[in-house]
């Protein structure tokens, strides 16, 4: 008996010294009929990885988060995408509910949960679950955005959701994730600042507040122990840090 026809998938990566992490990530799409890593210019041996596991090296210079992933699934040979970092992996479930999916999709864009490991422990509520992540799409419906950072998937029509967790399995230390938040906060200020946008006194003090009530009492990341609350302050200090350099520019500006 000839089995079912199916929608053909390539998994798509961005890359830049991943080589500590890329092996698990790689294993966890061998399920896929195609893996394209777009690399730039890492020295750690992560194209030697990549393409010894068998995926399609392309070597890219950095367009930006949204326009380099957008680079990546244009270099897909398959219209359906699977788009997931060097640090995740997909869990069991997630890739049987994709594979379930590729028989006959109904839609043209999924989303799926992505858990968080921080500080030794996978976070289950607030800020770090259910992350909810749009990154399994057909790309005749939907793109990456031109984001340089905070990139997201803009999808035409209805967007479905996935059983199954996206686990993101990074290795940074508590400094290294400090070190990029801070960078995040400051390419966030000045794409707002670019799209014309302007920061008050009233948005320094109250989003990191209001972003704290939300994730850490409203969705229970005090469940999360001291790894719940370290990983929300944290955000709130990237909220506090992004309109805090906005103000500096502009003040620096008059």
């Amino acid at each position: 008996m000839k089995p079912e026809p199916r929608q053909r998938v390539s998994a798509v990566l961005i890359t830049k010294d991943a080589a500590g992490q890329l092996a698990e990530c790689l294993a966890s799409l061998a399920f896929c009929d195609e893996i394209v890593v777009v690399d730039s210019a890492s020295r750690d041996g992560t194209q030697a990885l990549a393409a010894k596991a068998g995926a399609r090296v392309i070597d890219s210079e950095w367009r930006g988060f949204g326009p380099q992933k957008q680079f990546a699934v244009q270099q897909a040979a398959n219209d359906w995408v699977l788009c997931i970092d060097a640090d995740e992996r997909v869990s069991d479930e997630l890739r049987e509910s994709i594979a379930a999916v590729l028989l006959a999709p109904t839609l043209g864009a999924y989303c799926f949960a992505r858990c968080n490991h921080f500080m030794g422990r996978y976070l289950r509520h607030g800020e770090g679950y259910p992350d909810w992540s749009l990154r399994f799409f057909d790309r005749r419906v939907a793109r990456w955005s031109d984001d340089p950072v905070h990139e997201r998937v803009i999808a035409d029509g209805e967007v479905g959701t996935l059983a199954g967790d996206l686990l993101h399995e990074s290795a940074e230390s508590l400094e290294t994730y400090l070190a990029k938040q801070n960078r995040y906060s400051t390419l966030a200020a000045e794409e707002a600042l670019a799209r014309g946008k302007r920061a008050n006194v009233v948005q320094l003090l109250m989003s990191p507040l209001l972003r704290f009530t939300k994730f850490y009492f409203l969705r229970l990341g005090l469940l999360d122990g001291l790894p719940g609350l370290v990983h929300i302050l944290i955000g709130c200090t990237a909220s506090f840090a992004k309109y805090a350099k906005m103000l500096a520019f502009q003040r620096n500006r008059q």
